[in-house]
């Protein structure tokens, strides 16, 4: 299992540029579509957990699937794996780059991998909309939230909080009316 668990959390830290968000997509196919340990509606539970972690989403990501799949020894595998080809690429980039950071062919495949970066991440957010269940509210709070990262310069740290909050008070709100 924890072999497994290991090239499952390598794939999309190898394969994937753009960042943790941009890992979702692929990481949501493995671990729901074609492992099926865990289910659409869990996988979104848990990128609204690791969202209010610090660190990267992936990885963060990677650390709590493996957690539940095989305990802390999965946790530890799984992190490892995810973080490890990044790990490898910077140590490159790091020994590499002032030798080639000028060079015209280097900025054009820099500049070609960003539009596949933006669709990576929206694939990732249309994968986890479309396969989500959302009411009034959740579409309200959608609705909000992007009003305020366009517009404002508000942390995502603290949308993250006020939506757990306010879903807090709603729902205590909805059992008091129902005593």
């Amino acid at each position: 299992m924890l072999l497994k668990l290991f090239i499952t959390f390598f794939k999309p830290g190898a394969f994937t540029f753009g960042g943790g968000y941009a890992m979702l997509g692929i990481i949501e196919q493995e671990i729901v579509d074609k492992h099926k340990w865990i289910d659409h509606d869990e996988f979104i539970e848990l990128i609204a957990v690791t969202q209010s972690a610090p660190g990267s989403i992936a990885i963060n990501a990677a650390i709590f699937l493996g957690y539940k799949i095989a305990g802390l020894p999965g946790a530890i595998v799984s992190g490892f794996a995810n973080a490890l080809p990044s790990f490898m690429v910077i140590l490159l980039i790091v020994k590499y780059f002032y030798g080639f950071r000028d060079n015209v062919i280097v900025d054009k495949v820099f500049k070609g991998i960003e539009p596949a970066v933006v669709t990576l991440i929206l694939g990732a957010a249309y994968q986890l909309f479309k396969n989500t269940k959302f009411n009034k509210i959740g579409i309200g709070v959608i609705l909000i939230a992007l009003f305020l990262l366009m517009f404002t310069n508000i942390s995502p740290i603290y949308l993250i909080l006020f939506a757990g909050l306010g879903n807090v008070i709603y729902n205590k709100l909805n059992m008091l009316k129902k005593e």
